[in-house]
């Protein structure tokens, strides 16, 4: 098996950031917030990574101008997390092993999560593999729904959960490991029949078990991870925890 590779969704522009930058540049403890991203695959071993660029393109690159081991692909239309990982076909069409992909605007992603999630992936070889996490207030994400031995059955989105799904805290944080050959396999049949007009790599796992194959979620993700930032204010509560933690740490 080949040595994992990564991709970093970074392409989109965070309109309710107040600012012009691309939204994974916005700063963080004084930091553009996907260097955290970075560094945290750095230190898991994920060592190549495919940064999906878009809005103000020349500005990420720039500012990853210093970091190894990166390529880039771009996203000229903002379709949605599938169409992001679609454009990078070209770039992965070769790779026979581990891909994951994680958001680029979630500097708390932690190394110890991606580790775990990596030693149960080669020890299970699941076609893919979710991270997520137990969430005390689950509301605006999509639930895990699993059978009665626990077993991974889907994603139900919010809006389309039944009562009983809606009080499901198991939630997903689109932290995806993939076989990735099997990943591409199923690229094909996202549609964007929504009322985004986007394809979802949420709906990718689905495709992969309509097709027998084997897709497990694993909730190690902590509860820092489950932070994302969308607003000002949210990025004011990173930077708060943020530096709550370093100083727990120091």
């Amino acid at each position: 098996m080949q040595k994992p590779i990564a991709i970093v969704l970074a392409a989109g522009k965070g309109t309710r950031m107040q600012s012009d930058l691309p939204k994974v540049l916005c700063e963080v403890m004084g930091r553009p917030m996907i260097h955290f991203v970075l560094d945290a695959l750095d230190e898991a071993g994920f060592e190549e990574k495919v940064v999906v660029v878009g809005y103000r393109a020349e500005k990420v690159k720039e500012a990853l101008a210093d970091r190894k081991n990166i390529r880039f692909a771009l996203q000229t239309e903002q379709l949605g997390t599938g169409h992001a990982v679609m454009v990078c076909r070209e770039v992965i069409a070769d790779h026979h092993g581990p891909l994951l992909v994680v958001a680029g605007d979630s500097p708390m992603i932690q190394q110890s999560s991606l580790n775990e999630l990596y030693e149960h992936f080669q020890a299970e070889k699941p076609a893919c593999l979710l991270g997520t996490l137990e969430k005390a207030n689950p509301d605006g994400l999509g639930r895990i729904v699993r059978d009665e031995n626990g077993e991974f059955l889907g994603i139900v989105e919010e809006k389309d959960a039944s009562e009983s799904q809606r009080a499901i805290k198991e939630v997903n944080m689109s932290t995806y490991l993939f076989d990735n050959q099997s990943m591409l396999g199923v690229l094909s049949e996202l549609k964007n029949s929504n009322s985004q007009g986007e394809y979802y790599l949420t709906d990718s796992p689905a495709h992969l078990k309509k097709q027998g194959k084997k897709v497990q979620a694993l909730p190690v993700l902590k509860p820092c991870e489950s932070l994302s930032i969308n607003t000002v204010d949210e990025l004011a509560i990173v930077d708060a925890e943020m530096q709550r933690m370093i100083n727990e740490n120091a």
